[in-house]
């Protein structure tokens, strides 16, 4: 079922790419204990994908009848997302190994004799900066530390960048893409079909469409790109007075 689940969930993120602009890849996932995802990791592939998508870090809110729940009552639930950028080798970024903390721990997921009999998942945490990375693609240990560390390495980056930038963070808690992670952005609401982003007050009356990667979805991204350089001009300026 579990296997099923994700195959499921990935040509699901297939189909949200914005009208194929970008190719993408599940990097990893977790199933979750009853039911659905406890995590993944999707890389997004073309040309200005950091900057269409940096947008969605934030939480996201869905409001919909359960499939659980007999009496079909409404049920809502979270989900929170973080957008971080691919970071070239070229880019020297300082990481301690002593800072590092490193579980492995056996893989959840289709099964098979092999999944569940090797400690072949891995588990990196940065301490100082408390970024937490999972790996169980691979069923080998060492190529899913690798690529945990890659992807570690990206996110370590963000949060050092978003930490230069305390300084200023009147100014970035204004912006669209702040990166803040504690941000409501959105709400999926099935009952009356509706998609509203509330940093724009933005709302959508097509949400098959939107999570589908039609025209909805590129129409608010364009409303949030259009927003966001609007109030970095302003945030630049008030700066520069």
């Amino acid at each position: 079922g579990d296997h099923r689940d994700l195959h499921k969930e990935y040509r699901r993120q297939r189909q949200m790419c914005i009208r194929d602009r970008f190719k993408t890849t599940l990097v990893e996932a977790s199933s979750g204990e009853v039911a659905g995802l406890k995590s993944a990791t999707i890389q997004f592939e073309g040309e200005y994908a950091f900057g269409w998508l940096r947008t969605e870090t934030g939480v996201h809110r869905l409001v919909r009848k359960s499939p659980f729940d007999s009496g079909g009552r409404r049920h809502t639930s979270f989900a929170s997302i973080f957008v971080s950028p691919e970071i070239d080798d070229n880019i020297e970024i300082e990481i301690n190994p002593a800072d590092l903390r490193i579980d492995t721990y056996r893989s959840s997921g289709a099964g098979g004799q092999h999944v569940n009999t090797t400690n072949s998942a891995v588990r990196i945490t940065h301490t100082p900066t408390g970024v937490t990375v999972s790996m169980q693609d691979e069923r080998s240990q060492h190529k899913n530390k690798d690529k945990a560390f890659k992807v570690l390495r990206a996110r370590v980056y963000e949060a050092k960048r978003l930490e230069a930038h305390a300084s200023r963070a009147d100014a970035r808690r204004g912006l669209i893409g702040s990166g803040d992670r504690s941000e409501r952005v959105r709400t999926y609401n099935f009952k009356e079909g509706r998609v509203k982003d509330h940093r724009v007050n933005h709302l959508s009356n097509d949400l098959a469409g939107f999570l589908s990667g039609g025209d909805a979805l590129s129409e608010t991204l364009d409303v949030l790109e259009r927003e966001d350089r609007k109030r970095r001009l302003e945030a630049f300026e008030a700066f520069e007075a």
